[in-house]
């Protein structure tokens, strides 16, 4: 009977793993960067406001999507964001659908590119606060893109989210893996008790 239990006692760890590790990827949320709207100056989105109604982890992922002939996403710092200055981002998406995994906990500053846009409002200021679910994702900055002059690659800052578009499902990937490997290894530690 002993070793029924220590297989049983095993089997239970192994499935409080597996559903910890789950509850921390199921954690991990998309936004759509505008909701419906998307990242754009029609209809004049409030970006402060929609940012202010979300509450961004570490590990969550930020969606802006857009028309690519009007629109490009910037990251860039907080003074450079505070005075709609593109000459020197961190980072520089133009696909018209990008994707970015918020790494750290901070501000995250976006803005578009385009002359005038972001002085009527086109930036917005990520607040990720909480770092409850664990980011698999990269954390280190993409070469910046010289668009635009920017000619910022020695500035790229180690906290600049990640720009892959399938990062969200690398993440996923990652986790999954993660947990096969945990539940094996507490499995076979179970078994190897007997």
């Amino acid at each position: 009977m002993g070793a029924a239990m220590r297989r049983g006692s095993a089997l239970a760890v192994a499935a409080l793993v597996a559903a910890v590790m789950w509850a921390g990827m199921a954690a991990a949320a998309v936004y759509e960067v505008g909701d419906k709207l998307g990242w754009t100056i029609m209809n004049n989105p409030d970006y402060v406001k929609w940012a202010g109604s979300k509450k961004f982890s570490v590990g969550d992922t930020i969606v802006f999507t857009y028309n690519k002939q009007f629109h490009n996403v910037i990251a860039v710092s907080k003074a450079d964001y505070k005075n709609c200055d593109v000459t020197k981002p961190t980072a520089t998406w133009s696909t018209g659908k990008d994707s970015v995994v918020l790494n750290t906990t901070g501000h995250h500053y976006f803005l578009c590119g385009f002359p005038g846009h972001c002085a009527i409002g086109q930036k917005v200021d990520v607040l990720v606060i909480s770092s409850a679910a664990p980011s698999m994702a990269p954390s280190m900055a993409p070469a910046p893109s010289t668009a635009g002059g920017g000619g910022s690659a020695g500035r790229a800052a180690a906290a600049a989210p990640s720009p892959h578009g399938n990062a969200a499902s690398t993440v996923g990937c990652s986790f999954a893996l993660t947990i096969a490997a945990s539940v094996m290894s507490v499995a076979a530690a179970g078994l190897n008790l007997l």
